[in-house]
């Protein structure tokens, strides 16, 4: 039996499934249990160390804040808008002016 298929005969059965980062409880078998543990730590190191599937998620949460934020308040996203440009702006002036010099 595949990973799909137990996890949708789990689905259908109304049982919650766990995250794949999760050790099932009521495993017996110390081979099954140690195999269990090892596919919930590998997962968990997949999870948490790659970086780029995290920056794609947070920076897809922050535009979604950041509409919401606009369609809420457009005044006050504009002026957002305005001080983080004018503070890329000056940072960029500030390192060329330090880099000619």
């Amino acid at each position: 039996m595949t990973n799909s298929e137990s996890t949708s005969i789990q689905k259908a059965a109304g049982l919650t499934s766990l995250p794949k980062t999760a050790v099932p409880a009521g495993i017996v078998d110390p081979v099954a249990s140690a195999r269990a543990e090892l596919k919930a730590a590998l997962a968990a190191i997949e999870v948490k160390g790659n970086v780029p599937r995290r920056l794609d998620k947070a920076s897809k949460r922050a535009a979604a804040k950041a509409r919401v934020f606009a369609d809420r308040n457009p005044v006050a996203a504009v002026a957002a808008a305005v001080a983080v440009a004018a503070t890329v702006g000056g940072a960029v002036w500030v390192i060329a002016r330090a880099l000619s010099r």
